[in-house]
């Protein structure tokens, strides 16, 4: 029982220095919404100045759209890679184009702040102390030196605050925005993966009344 007992402690910590894990903070709904409002082409774009990740995120997003039964247009199929703040269209240029594309809804994620923390992980023990090996100068070091050759190592946590936003492409107005926070994702894939059902399942509980 005490064996099973310190595998499972080894187990959870083990599980918990890997984890990643993702909540909503806040979230907002227009009042201005209307009942019955039924967007079916979503316009996706992520707004981040390295195109791997903007590229890996919004075909996460478009996959999950599609498999939820909605048409989703990707803004990396529509801008070119070299769209940057000192390159951007005029707004008459970029509305015209997501207009083309049929899309009636724009939901754009930003990455708004992200904080780092650094932290010691020791080693495989802290000292403690053992009279097994006696006085001799062997025992003590046949005890010690798979410890002292096991050194602790540091290691920085992540936490990343994202904003999503929901605008009608008609009015152009804010119509829902979410907030979240990510702790340490493991990869952009299943950090996506992870917010667009996280988002689903906030918009399902705020938004399905209004539809």
């Amino acid at each position: 029982m005490k064996y099973l007992s310190t595998l499972l402690i080894i187990i959870i910590t083990v599980l918990s220095g890997c984890s990643s894990s993702q909540k909503v903070t806040s979230s907002w709904v227009s009042p201005n919404l209307p009942t019955g409002t039924q967007y079916k082409t979503i316009f996706i774009a992520v707004m981040s100045s390295r195109q791997s990740i903007k590229t890996k995120m919004e075909d996460e997003f478009a996959n999950f759209l599609t498999q939820k039964g909605y048409k989703a247009i990707k803004s990396s199929d529509v801008f070119p890679p070299s769209f940057t703040a000192e390159k951007m269209p005029e707004r008459e240029d970029m509305l015209g184009k997501i207009r083309q594309s049929g899309s009636d809804a724009i939901f754009t994620v930003t990455l708004v702040d992200q904080e780092s923390e650094t932290r010691y992980i020791p080693g495989a023990v802290g000292y403690q102390p053992f009279v097994g090996y006696g006085r001799r100068f062997w025992g003590y070091y046949n005890y010690w030196f798979p410890y002292a050759y096991d050194p602790g190592y540091v290691t920085t946590d992540k936490t990343y605050f994202l904003e999503g936003n929901l605008f009608d492409v008609k009015s152009e107005e804010l119509m829902w925005s979410v907030q979240t926070e990510a702790y340490n994702p493991s990869s952009i894939e299943d950090f996506s993966k992870g917010y667009a059902k996280l988002l689903w399942q906030r918009a399902e509980k705020e938004l399905r009344g209004k539809r």
